[in-house]
């Protein structure tokens, strides 16, 4: 388009120079210049090219509608409605600006200048690049906006964060200067807040920490020490410090790139506070205070480690005390833990604070006595504990009186390990409780070997009861009215492979210890029952159980299954019970004899008058007999307090319709006694010993028969 014509009302066309119609052509901007027929009277080359439009499509004279036709045919411009096309034809030099958007995603910005004449010129610039930059601005405006407000509420939630934090939080930079500190570690320090902030040094900090108290046990030189070669040394340090106001703090340093650092300080007091707890509860015992057997044994490792000379010794007292069980079986466990407790409180006066006194479980207790440098040490300590706790006790308004027996065993001597004394001290402790109780006794190598042979009893006894090596002998029982038998006992004999008979004083002992006394007392009872059946109808049969056997269960199921299996009628079984056997869980044991009163099996109390409440017992139980122990007949001749005993259990056992029965009499005298002050049976070595059934059977029982045949009643 080198020229152009205006078609308006002139008589002749004007034609602009070449060097303008280049200048106009090379416009950025899209020129068209339309007249008042709406008809193109000028288009430069950059609005055809804006467009993609050809020259013939852009010349002279082509109406505008037929133009934005043109544009929407080719999809430059997004789709019009025809409507919109007249009205856009109609209001063409109408000025104003309108941005359209093509469809290839060009913006391009048209301005239409009215002409005098009514027709108009419009300019058509591409300002896609410069919408686009505008866009970007507005988007980095926005995202500038949208991150100062994340950080706002980052820094929001920052603050939050480490005020709600349950540590102390502190930044130091590389000049050690406070950068930021939450509110709980001024809380922790008693810090000021309106004199700590970002930029405070740390001296200062430290000086606000020794006014407030909140400092550990040093300098304030010494502490500006620690912190600065802790803050240098560019290592993650955990550190305790215990403070001067009581509190425990655990430090978490944590090295910065910069030099700095950032720590987190946490309140551990009441945390130290349980775990110093739960290690004293590890090592101690939670009803005496005293040591238990943890610390007990480390304590006994250091004694024998740390002997500065070697003559110094260290002495293990195992201290068990006597009667106990009976105390606490009588007034309840309440008062028997009571009495532990005085027991602990007389211990730790009796010692010095070299030594140590543990616990053991139950009433036994252990003492550490170290060092020593003679025996007698040992020897003075250990009557001073015995004299002690046979002193009387009071117990919730109730007088108790125990006593204590000690083994005692002396290191290196006796050992070089904890465990070895302490095995050896159990083993003079056994010998003690055997001599007498209330004593103490040193460990002999003797003692050693004695516990050996014992262990070696308790195998051999176990294999004993499935070998069928035990058996029963039966004293008679006479009656002293009639010189007749009444009934017979049933004791029980070891018949031992290697060693013969053995007497029961020499195993029942360990069998109740060590609880085998339960297996064999069923074996008892199955055997007495089966052989008492094949005896005349008038004749019982007396079996002994244990305190031992009363607490085990199903002790009804075997008296009743052995009366079943033998056919014994139960009015010819006696059950014979010590007073031991309520002093345990006495509502059970009494459920347990009416049961077997309800069945007609007799009960009688044995060794009566041996223990603390036979007296009591009667009143709860209504006995069918009483047996008076052997110790009050073998006097009975020659010892008035012996006879008046027995002649009290004998009016008492009358007025209350009991039988009642001398065990080991041996001696006419001590008959004629017994019958005197109202005994009704006698049992003992006068009439007869135990015996063998089939002894019992040729020697008593045979000639019984033939004489209650002849019609006679007496059986010499």
């Amino acid at each position: 388009m080198a020229d152009f014509v205006d078609h308006a009302h002139d008589p002749e066309p004007v034609v602009p120079t070449r060097l303008l119609a280049h200048a106009i052509n090379n416009l950025s901007l899209g020129i068209i210049i339309f007249d008042s027929r709406r008809e193109v009277v000028f288009c430069n080359q950059r609005y055809a090219d804006i467009y993609r439009l050809s020259s013939e499509q852009t010349k002279p004279g082509t109406g505008i509608g037929q133009l934005v036709e043109h544009r929407r045919n080719l999809s430059r411009v997004r789709s019009i409605p025809g409507n919109d096309i007249r009205e856009r034809i109609a209001n063409a030099a109408i000025a104003g600006t309108t941005v359209l958007e093509l469809t290839d995603g060009r913006i391009i910005s048209r301005t239409v200048y009215p002409m005098p004449d009514g027709g108009g010129m419009a300019t058509h610039e591409d300002i896609t690049d410069r919408e686009e930059m505008s866009a970007r601005l507005s988007r980095q405006i926005e995202l500038g906006q949208e991150h100062e407000e994340n950080l706002r509420i980052a820094n929001l939630q920052f603050d939050r964060a480490i005020n709600n934090m349950s540590q102390g939080l502190c930044f130091f930079d590389a000049a050690h200067r406070l950068i930021v500190c939450n509110d709980r570690y001024l809380d922790m320090y008693d810090l000021q807040p309106d004199r700590v902030g970002p930029g405070t040094p740390l001296g200062e900090i430290v000086d606000m920490r020794f006014e407030a108290g909140s400092f550990p046990a040093m300098t304030r030189d010494e502490y500006i020490e620690w912190r600065t070669k802790v803050a240098i040394s560019a290592e993650p340090t955990d550190s305790i410090v215990e403070l001067r106001n009581g509190r425990t703090f655990k430090i978490r340093h944590r090295p910065m790139p910069d030099g700095g650092w950032v720590a987190t300080h946490e309140d551990i007091t009441e945390q130290r506070r349980s775990e110093v707890k739960i290690e004293y509860m590890a090592h101690h015992d939670a009803l005496t205070d005293l040591a238990n057997r943890v610390l007990l044994n480390e304590r006994l490792e250091q004694a024998l480690n740390r002997r500065i000379h070697r003559e110094q010794a260290v002495a293990v007292h195992h201290l068990d005390l006597d009667q106990f069980k009976a105390v606490n079986d009588t007034f309840g466990h309440h008062a028997g833990d009571r009495l532990l407790k005085t027991v602990a409180d007389r211990l730790r006066a009796l010692v010095r604070d070299t030594d140590t006194i543990a616990r053991m479980g139950g009433d036994e207790f252990v003492i550490v006595q170290a060092p020593i440098a003679d025996p007698a040490q040992a020897t003075a300590l250990a009557q001073r504990i015995i004299d002690s706790i046979g002193e009387p006790f009071e117990i919730d308004g109730h007088q108790a009186t125990i006593g204590a027996s000690i083994g005692i065993a002396v290191g290196p001597g006796d050992g070089l390990i904890p465990d070895k004394l302490l095995r050896n001290a159990d083993l003079a402790l056994y010998r003690a409780k055997g001599d007498g109780r209330g004593i103490f006794r040193f460990f002999e190598p003797a003692m050693d070997l004695q516990m050996q042979t014992r262990r070696i009893l308790e195998q051999d006894m176990r294999r004993a009861l499935p070998s069928g090596e035990f058996e029963l002998y039966y004293q008679p029982v006479v009656n002293l009215a009639s010189n007749d038998i009444s009934g017979f006992e049933a004791l029980i004999r070891w018949n031992h492979p290697r060693q013969g008979l053995v007497s029961p004083a020499n195993f029942i002992p360990l069998a109740e210890e060590i609880g085998f006394i339960v297996p064999i007392g069923e074996w008892v009872i199955r055997q007495a029952c089966t052989t008492a059946a094949a005896w005349p109808e008038g004749l019982r049969i007396a079996v002994n159980i244990s305190a031992a056997q009363f607490r085990s269960p199903g002790l009804m199921q075997i008296i009743v299954g052995a009366l079943g299996a033998s056919g014994l009628h139960p009015t010819r079984l006696e059950i014979e019970i010590t007073e031991t056997v309520l002093l345990h869980n006495r509502e059970a044991a009494l459920a347990i004899l009416h049961q077997l009163r309800s069945l007609g099996v007799r009960i009688a109390m044995d060794d009566f008058g041996t223990g603390y409440s036979s007296l009591t017992y009667l009143q709860c139980f209504p006995f069918d007999k009483i047996k008076i122990d052997r110790s009050f007949v073998k006097n009975i001749a020659d010892n008035a307090g012996s006879l008046n005993i027995v002649r009290a259990v004998a009016a008492l056992a009358s007025g209350m319709g009991m039988t009642t029965t001398a065990e080991g009499v041996e001696t006419p005298e001590q008959r004629d006694r017994i019958a005197s002050e109202g005994c009704t049976e006698m049992q003992g070595f006068l009439f007869s010993e135990p015996l063998p059934a089939g002894e019992i059977e040729r020697l008593y029982l045979a000639r019984r028969a033939a004489r209650q045949a002849s019609g006679q009643i007496v059986a010499a």
